[in-house]
């Protein structure tokens, strides 16, 4: 009973640690854009990209700061500025309680017919009530605020910075993407052609083996002897050697299509062994390819540049508000003892040893090299373009050949057999008609490999990106 629960029990786990099955390459190019890990990463730094526009353009509000303070001090200078910014500074404070004294006497005996006494040493007294103040706590309470009124444009300028460096991100997740899918694709077509090479490796183990069979009942007629038969028993394990290699192949190639859609993946739906060529056209290059999009919108940046750098000799203008109170109990008679401070300021730099005006005539010199690379990236992806199409038409003309040879190579080894049947020709030359099979087979592989990864990479550079 136990085992049977145990087996349900797997048998119902199964399908959730089971890879996908008869996966198409659209469903594939989805699940990429979804899932794949580095794509993920890349909008990431999309999104940090977008914040830092907001935080640029935060700066054009101003800042407000609360700011509170709690202190205590017997510091002359402290205290009595404490009792000031309170609104409790007494004329005691000063020390007055010593000069009056002497003061009113000298005014009293003036009225009593005493003459006056010298009073200059009255100057020289040093008040204990001001010198040496009883400590004092000291709580302030304030709202600070500063905004730009004027930066000479360079606030402006950064704001469009920002942004063009967020679209400068999505251009380099979109370029990203492009490789991905090429890489997609690439895992496809090579899984498919695996796939026909495996199946041809099959059919050719299987004429192998009736070959094996025919030498065996030659051997028994006496038409041939032992070394025939180990010469077909060693090509039959090179084939399968061959064989085991091809699914490895077949294997990795599963695993690098998993690691890409971040999902687990078992069998794909075959593509067509030979992958579409797109259409060329020179105008969509220049207004598609994202490294060409990526120049021209860096010639903008440097263009914003140059004017954030003109913005260093024009004057700053900004404002203050601040309001706040203070007592020696924290927010004690707030509103009876507040105040507050506005103001503006105006800075412009008159002379800075020239950096101004070098750091201007640098950002001029960006933009002319920029410039430059936008026509070299102009013309680079159009020779790129140019080049990926002849080697594509190279590959067909060679897939052409290829597949001609193939069947003429597959006729000269059945020719051969029967030949061999008839004891016309040596097992030996027979196992070397199917040894050119294969090699012609291999080239056919590797042809049809080398043009559809020159199409995939045909495909990138378009910007043909998610489409199959």
């Amino acid at each position: 009973m136990f085992i049977k629960k145990y087996l349900v029990t797997l048998l119902l786990s199964l399908p959730i640690y089971a890879g996908i099955n008869n996966l198409t390459l659209n469903n594939a190019i989805e699940i990429l854009k979804k899932d794949n890990l580095e794509l993920k990463i890349s909008r990431f730094n999309e999104t940090m990209k977008a914040y830092e526009v907001k935080a640029v353009e935060g700066l054009n509000y101003g800042k407000l700061d609360l700011t509170t303070m709690g202190m205590r001090s017997n510091d002359a200078g402290n205290v009595f500025g404490f009792k000031l910014q309170s609104r409790e500074a007494t004329f005691g404070d000063f020390g007055f309680s010593e000069f009056l004294n002497p003061l009113g006497q000298a005014i009293y005996g003036a009225s009593q017919g005493v003459p006056p006494s010298d009073m200059s040493g009255i100057l020289d007294v040093q008040p204990e009530d001001l010198n040496y103040p009883e400590a004092r706590n000291h709580f302030q309470t304030k709202l600070s605020y500063m905004i730009p009124l004027y930066t000479g444009g360079k606030l402006t300028e950064y704001k469009n910075i920002t942004e063009s460096m967020y679209h400068m991100s999505k251009f380099d997740t979109k370029k990203l993407l492009n490789i991905k899918v090429y890489e997609t694709k690439k895992a496809f077509y090579d899984i498919s052609l695996v796939e026909n090479y495996i199946y041809n490796l099959g059919k050719m183990k299987k004429n192998i083996n009736k070959l094996h069979t025919i030498v065996d009942t030659m051997k028994l007629e006496g038409y041939a002897q032992n070394i025939d038969v180990y010469e077909v028993e060693a090509h039959m394990a090179e084939v399968d050697s061959m064989h085991n290699q091809a699914r490895l192949n077949r294997d990795l190639a599963y695993q690098f299509l998993s690691f890409l859609l971040n999902t687990d993946v078992s069998s794909i739906k075959r593509v067509r062994e030979m992958a579409p060529m797109p259409s060329i056209n020179r105008a969509s290059i220049e207004s598609n390819n994202i490294d060409i999009q990526k120049a021209k919108l860096g010639l903008a940046i440097s263009e914003m540049a140059i004017e954030a750098q003109r913005g260093n000799f024009r004057p700053e203008v900004g404002a203050f508000a601040e309001y706040g109170s203070a007592d020696n109990s924290y927010l004690n008679e707030f509103f009876d003892k507040d105040s507050y401070t506005v103001g503006v300021q105006l800075k412009w730099n008159i002379f800075n040893g020239g950096i101004d005006e070098a750091n201007y005539e640098k950002a001029k010199v960006h933009n002319l090299m920029v410039r430059e690379q936008v026509e070299l990236a102009k013309k680079g992806i159009a020779l790129k373009v140019k080049k990926l199409h002849s080697e594509v038409l190279s590959a067909n003309a060679d897939v052409r050949s290829y597949n001609k040879q193939m069947k003429f190579a597959t006729k000269v080894y059945e020719n051969y057999k029967a030949r061999y049947k008839e004891g016309m020709v040596s097992i030996s030359d027979v196992i070397m008609k199917q040894s050119k099979e294969l090699e012609i087979l291999l080239k056919l592989l590797t042809s049809k490999h080398k043009r559809n990864t020159k199409v995939f990479e045909l495909d990138s550079v378009l910007n043909i990106g998610g489409k199959a």
